[in-house]
């Protein structure tokens, strides 16, 4: 483990040499935060990810992240958990920055009731940014029960705040040879996020990055490679697909100030793969 830990070290101390430059805005009270997928391995991309995203925060302070699943492959004894977990992002942990898990298909349902991912033993749950007016949604699309759903239509329907931002593991746009879209579950959820003003989502699963052309005006990402990857699984398909990387561990960053979400995805040697500003939705359709 101590050798790990130094190779991931002396990596990110190489790729410190060229800084990425940041394409994000640093406005004063806004929301920032991280999104990592499919990390839980313990093996040197997982350390190496977890660096890079440290030296980035001195530059971008952000205080939360969002983990989209996979979270812990393999056994999750404690000692699992602190090489799995702990040790890849003990600089964060130490600095208080918040992790909000959601449950992949490789995790145990019982993780929920691990502290440090801060899902307060819930399969779903929903919380807010400390800044600006943010409410994120994490789910469970291991098994998108009639009473999530209904808890999801309610809860998107009573929220009020400005941005609305959903995360889960498996992606219902992906062109992941691995896994591709979930079609069935966007037949389910896509209906309530149109309806209730979802602005931005986030998933997993496949081992790459992806960024799609706005669907019903609603911008979803595939963030699963920041501790497993899979190189050339990514089909980018015309008219759809606006962004996608599959060359290398990344993880995205995010600041969400007004009504603009500002993104930028960073590799794991420190280079940007992908960035932009997103403009939040205004016109929203019947409810279902």
């Amino acid at each position: 483990m101590r050798r790990l830990v130094l190779a991931a070290v002396l990596f990110a101390v190489a790729a410190h040499a060229d800084e990425p430059q940041l394409t994000l805005p640093l406005v004063d009270g806004s929301c920032r935060f991280a999104v990592i997928g499919d990390t839980g391995t313990g093996d040197a991309a997982q350390y190496r990810v977890g660096a890079e995203m440290a030296e980035v925060r001195r530059r971008f302070p952000f205080g939360l992240v969002l983990m989209l699943g996979d979270n812990i492959y393999g056994r999750d004894t404690a000692a699992d958990m602190k090489r799995k977990f702990e040790e890849p992002y003990k600089p964060l942990l130490d600095a208080g920055v918040v992790f909000h898990a959601s449950l992949g298909n490789h995790d145990d349902p019982s993780q929920r009731f691990y502290a440090l991912f801060n899902m307060g033993g819930e399969r779903y749950y929903t919380y807010t940014c400390p800044h600006d007016s943010v409410r994120f949604f994490a789910l469970d699309s291991n098994y998108m029960t009639p009473d999530q759903v209904d808890w999801l239509g309610k809860s998107l329907r009573a929220a009020t705040e400005r941005w609305k931002i959903c995360y889960f593991h498996h992606p219902i746009y992906s062109t992941g040879k691995t896994h591709g879209s979930d079609v069935e579950l966007r037949k389910t959820l896509e209906p309530l996020f149109v309806a209730y003003g979802v602005d931005v989502v986030f998933s997993g699963h496949d081992h790459v990055y992806e960024r799609f052309a706005p669907q019903k005006g609603i911008t979803y990402f595939v963030s699963g490679s920041a501790g497993k990857l899979r190189t050339d699984d990514a089909l980018p398909q015309p008219g759809l697909t606006a962004k996608t990387f599959d060359g290398a561990h990344h993880f995205v960053l995010v600041e969400v100030a007004g009504d603009g979400l500002s993104f930028q995805a960073i590799s794991e040697a420190g280079t940007t793969v992908d960035s932009g500003t997103i403009p939040r939705r205004t016109t929203l359709a019947p409810p279902p």
